[in-house]
């Protein structure tokens, strides 16, 4: 909604969405690109910088350079949306972000050709790790698609969380610190795909290792193994969970807030599986880790020797054991290399012992060193996987994160090496920026002036130069033979270096600093470009050499773990090479110079990181921490350089098209080429000529109020425009809307017209329809009475007529009436009461279960006989429907079970209960058992029925266990244990079988005399399964013979044993023979079988 003079104009909301943007100067905030900014100074920097960041515009640029500054919290503005909204967008035509920077790094190199880096500086917590993964992250969003190029994308991205675990920590400064610079070569083919990388690593600060400040931790990777790995892991790595176990952890700052370590664990495991490591290979390094570890906890005691030399003892070697077993390495070959020093010169070898403090420096030293080793492996290892797999000529982009300027209370050879690092850099970055400018310049015809500005060459040679350089003189300290000290480097210092501008010493010859007061005499001070810096001169001289005792390198070459006595190559004896290994400094001096020869091959980007404040909290910010930043990263300096021509400089035809509303030749379309449209627009506004040159492709602005003038004009064009189209608008509406009153006045008139002719007919038509309704029911109601008067006629006539009749049938029928209307009346009214019953009994019909009693109940007396038979019927047919459902197999079932009945029900005591349990026969597998093998052989017939029966002795009445076997024609018994058949009677022979009448098992088959199984006598069982038994016997015999077998039932019967009868007695046993019937001799004729 906007308001113009007394008129209220509203605007649709989809147009708000639908504005596009076209250049960095839309709805700017403050000044998105600082080379624009008046005045230039430094508050005016600062406040343009918290203006952005308190709208959440946490970057600026300086030109092509971009300004991030770390917002301590995420952001939405690194969505897949908006990395689509920068994708193939001019660097200036949207808001500044990394993704402009990362895509213009990225279309340059595949579409020009132009091998790129990315150079991320500022100091710890400041962003520069984050915004190299969201550099690498933009690239691998945008470029090309498909599986291979996806895993390359998926390796190049995952060796990210491989290196911070191993090289980042927390500080004081920031959570997530690299303490070691990166600098990676991305690979790509011909389209823009990536083919592979290549990582190198600068200065791991591996004192770290064995030393943190207060408030620091030591590396992440110690930390997240003891958190996230499995209790079965830290066992292996011979760990305990408990950080303070451990001597190298700082326990001050152990937790951190927001870092999960154990979950930070599992990415790095994942990662490293997605990079490509093998199984063994990443066990290897967490055994090197653990051993790290662990070594901090070795501790020593002096011991005097008798020569009076001082020397070192472990006093505990349990840790010591465990590093042995973890690396593979004999026990007494490290503590000898603990304890001793063997010097070596030509053909002499000198063994000296180590006193306390010299052990703990060895210690030290080989933890530091094989950390330092197994970190340079890790990325080596990462450059395997990682690498092009193709020899074709390839295009390359360099992402470079490293350390930022540092400025400490105590500043040593670390932050020494940094920020001579930081000068190459600042070196660097201001010839190629002014090489960049000087190109253009050329590229498009403007004449080129000298831009003064400060050239830190002189710094950079007082620390590099090989004979004056610091670094130069340290190295020539170390190697010098005799007494070698910090204070006689610092003094070798004060005699070369004394008159430099840039070095100050209270111990130089210089008298300005005789009583400086603020510097120490064991220190010493440089004028870097960002300031000045102080440095501790202690550990100078012991850092630089980074000694590691021969003996623990050879030592460590003879572990059998494969990976440590590859990081330790120069312990092979055959291998002993008594040149001194290159100094520290020297080392990072020559990686410095391949780095910078490596950029100023390429064509650079600048992304400059500044950390608000020193809390990492967000929506605060610190001018001064901010001023610091600016000064040391000289964004001013590098402000001056691009504003030292021209401030501004556009293309013809983006220029042309956002401003050729203000001249009425351009607007609203130019026919001719845009540098000719620009240079009348810029005579029809007479901006003075010595403001604006005019280039090949592009216009150069020079002072940033013309550029600010165009806009204001240009807004105030705009305006003018919105008001022209609003009135239009409204006038193009108004006349619409008449027009269509007008026609829908015409519409609705021609409608009235008929729907009041309409009325009119409905009106008449309705009145000429009632006056014919009214004639109509007149000849009606006359025509209807002369008809019911003839039908009153007609029905009188009929009626006489039919009384008449009925008199003569009365007369007639009155004979015979009498005599058969009683059994009529009988007949019809039995035939109406039998229809209803039979109906009534349809709708009451039970259910088809065999065992449903009910019946409904009978409505009359005389239908009693029939009743009853339709029960007996329905029943009958019911239990047919019911067996119609059986199988054969259950068919033979019920026909055992009512054979069952038959023959023991309400006769034995023992029946009930076997009427719920099936018949199965055989009880015992006969075949599949190979103790019965024997048993099974012997008999060929079917098997009926195996059951383990009870033979009761006739001696004693005591039982022996038999197997009962019927077959077809045969009962057979047999030994249990050993399956031998000891008796085999055929069923022709069996006469009759014996029982009692209560709850018990106890029966006897009784065998026919003179037959050959009966010459031992009858057979007196017992068994659990009696009914079943004897039903099975009755019905083979009477299948097998066509007889019926006699199933006697009786308490007392008689049983023949060879020559004598038995009477077998049944009678009621007392409580305590329990449930269970026994059998006892009373005398020779008696056998007493106790029941419960």
């Amino acid at each position: 909604m906007k308001k113009r003079g007394r008129h209220l104009i509203c605007f649709p909301a989809k147009m708000a969405k639908m504005e596009v943007k076209t250049s960095l100067l839309d709805n700017m905030i403050g000044v998105g690109d600082m080379v624009l900014l008046e005045p230039l100074n430094e508050d005016s920097f600062i406040n343009n910088l918290r203006k952005r960041f308190d709208h959440n515009e946490v970057y600026t640029y300086i030109g092509s350079v971009v300004i991030s500054i770390n917002p301590y919290r995420s952001l939405p503005i690194y969505t897949p949306e908006k990395v689509e909204e920068y994708r193939n967008r001019n660097f200036y035509e949207l808001s500044p972000h990394i993704f402009a920077l990362s895509d213009e790094a990225y279309r340059s190199l595949r579409d020009q050709d132009k091998d790129q880096c990315i150079l991320i500086t500022g100091e710890s917590g400041a962003g520069k790790t984050e915004a190299s993964k969201l550099v690498m992250s933009y690239v691998a969003a945008v470029c090309g698609k498909g599986a291979e190029v996806n895993q390359v994308k998926e390796q190049l991205l995952q060796s990210n969380p491989v290196l911070e675990a191993f090289g980042n920590a927390k500080t004081v400064r920031n959570d997530n610190s690299s303490r070691f610079g990166k600098y990676m070569d991305i690979e790509f083919d011909f389209k823009g795909d990536p083919l592979g990388g290549v990582i190198s690593n600068y200065l791991l600060e591996k004192s770290r290792v064995v030393k943190q400040p207060r408030g620091e931790r030591n590396f992440h990777i110690f930390y997240q193994i003891l958190s996230g790995a499995s209790e079965d892991f830290l066992c292996s790595l011979k760990l305990e969970r408990d950080f303070s176990r451990y001597n190298y952890l700082g326990l001050d700052s152990a937790k951190v807030n927001g870092v999960d370590d154990a979950a930070n664990f599992r990415t790095v495991r994942n990662a490293m599986q997605i990079v490509g490591f093998m199984d063994h290979e990443t066990q290897s390094v967490f055994e090197v880790v653990a051993a790290v570890l662990k070594l901090g906890n070795i501790e020593f005691k002096p011991e005097s020797r008798v020569n009076g030399l001082d020397e070192s003892k472990i006093k505990d070697k349990n840790e010591l054991k465990e590093i042995c077993e973890l690396t593979g390495i004999d026990q007494s070959v490290l503590e000898r290399a603990f304890s001793f020093r063997t010097v070596e010169a030509k053909q002499e070898k000198v063994s000296t012992t180590l006193n306390v403090a010299q052990a703990y420096y060895a210690r030290d030293a080989l933890a530091k060193n094989l950390y330092s080793r197994l970190f340079s492996w890790l990325v080596t290892r990462i450059n395997e996987s990682i690498k092009a797999q193709t020899k074709v000529r390839k295009k390359v982009m360099g992402v470079l994160d490293i350390y930022g300027f540092e400025i400490f209370e105590d500043n040593s050879f670390e932050q020494f090496i940094i920020n001579y690092c930081n000068e190459k850099l600042q070196q660097i970055f201001i010839e190629l920026t002014l090489k960049e400018e000087q190109e253009e310049y050329i590229r498009e015809g403007i004449e080129w002036t000298h831009i003064e500005y400060f050239n830190n060459a002189i710094i950079c040679d007082l620390i590099e130069n090989n004979q004056t350089g610091i670094l130069a003189m340290l190295d020539e300290e170390c190697l010098r033979p005799g007494t070698v000290t910090d204070d006689t480097f610092l003094e070798k210092l004060n005699q070369v270096c004394a008159t430099h501008q840039h070095f100050e010493s209270r111990m130089s010859k210089c008298s300005r600093f005789l009583n400086d007061t603020s510097l120490p005499h064991s220190c010493f001070r440089i004028q870097h470009y960002a300031g000045k810096v102080m440095y501790q001169v202690e550990g100078f001289v012991d850092k630089n050499n980074d000694l590691l005792y021969r003996d623990l390198s050879q030592a460590m070459w003879k572990a059998s773990h494969s990976l440590i006595k590859a990081l330790f190559p120069e312990g092979n004896p055959a291998k002993i090479n008594l040149k001194r290994p290159p100094t520290a400094g020297s080392q990072f001096k020559a990686s410095v110079a391949t780095l910078m020869k490596n950029l100023q091959t390429k064509n650079p980007n600048y992304i400059r990181c500044i950390k608000p404040n020193d809390k990492k909290a967000a929506h605060v910010f610190n001018d001064a921490l901010v001023c610091h930043q600016i000064r040391y990263l000289g964004l001013l300096e590098n402000v001056r350089v691009r504003r030292a021509g021209y401030a501004f400089r556009q293309a013809y035809e983006p220029c042309l098209e956002r401003y050729k509303m203000l001249c009425k030749q351009t607007w609203p379309h130019w026919r001719g080429p845009a540098r000719d449209g620009v240079k009348v627009l810029f005579n029809e506004l007479k901006i003075p000529e010595e403001e604006f040159s005019f280039g090949r492709s592009k216009i150069f602005i020079r002072n940033p109020r013309t550029l600010f003038k165009l806009e204001d004009l240009r807004k105030q064009r705009l305006e003018d425009l919105a008001t022209l189209i609003e009135k239009i608008y409204r006038g193009w509406k108004c006349r619409t809307r008449f027009l269509l009153m007008k026609k829908s006045q015409i519409v609705i008139a021609s409608w009235y017209r008929r729907y009041a002719q309409q009325k009119k007919y409905q009106k008449i038509k309705s009145s000429a329809i009632i006056v014919q309704s009214y004639i109509r029911g007149w000849k009606a109601r006359k025509l209807l009475r002369e008809l019911k008067h003839q039908k009153r006629c007609n029905e009188a006539a009929t009626i006489i007529a039919a009384y008449w009749h009925g008199t003569q049938v009365r007369r007639e029928y009155r004979k015979f009436f009498r005599a058969n209307a009683g059994r009529k009346i009988y007949e019809f009214t039995l035939q109406r009461l039998m229809q209803k019953y039979f109906l009534e009994m349809k709708n009451k019909m039970p259910s088809l279960s065999p065992i449903d009693k009910n019946w409904p109940a009978r409505p009359y007396l005389f239908l009693d006989s029939t009743h009853k038979e339709l029960k007996r019927i329905f029943h009958l047919w019911r239990c047919k429907k019911y067996r119609d459902q059986f199988t054969d197999q259950q068919k033979l079932i019920y026909e055992e079970k009512l054979e069952a009945s038959e023959l023991f029900k309400d006769k034995k005591a023992l029946y009930p209960a076997s009427v719920g349990q099936p018949f199965q026969g055989a009880y015992l597998e006969i075949s599949k058992n190979p103790k019965y093998k024997k048993l099974k052989d012997a008999v060929d017939e079917k098997i009926i029925i195996a059951e383990v029966v009870n033979k009761i002795n006739r001696a004693n009445g005591k039982a022996t266990s038999r197997i009962f076997l019927l077959t077809k024609n045969n009962v057979l018994l047999a030994d249990q244990k050993s399956g031998n058949i000891k008796s085999e009677v055929p069923l022709g022979d069996v006469t009759k079988v014996s029982m009692s009448s209560q709850n018990d098992g106890f029966f006897a088959v009784h065998l026919k005399e003179g037959s050959g199984a009966a010459g031992k006598g009858d057979f007196l069982l017992s068994s659990d399964h009696l009914i079943e038994m004897a039903t099975k016997l009755y019905r083979t015999t009477l299948s097998q013979t066509k007889q019926k077998l006699n199933i006697e039932i009786s308490d007392e019967f008689l049983v023949q044993f060879r020559q004598d009868k038995v009477c077998v007695k049944f009678i009621q046993g007392s409580q305590k023979n329990g449930n269970i019937p026994t059998c006892k001799r009373k005398n020779n004729r008696l056998l007493e079988v106790a029941v419960p």
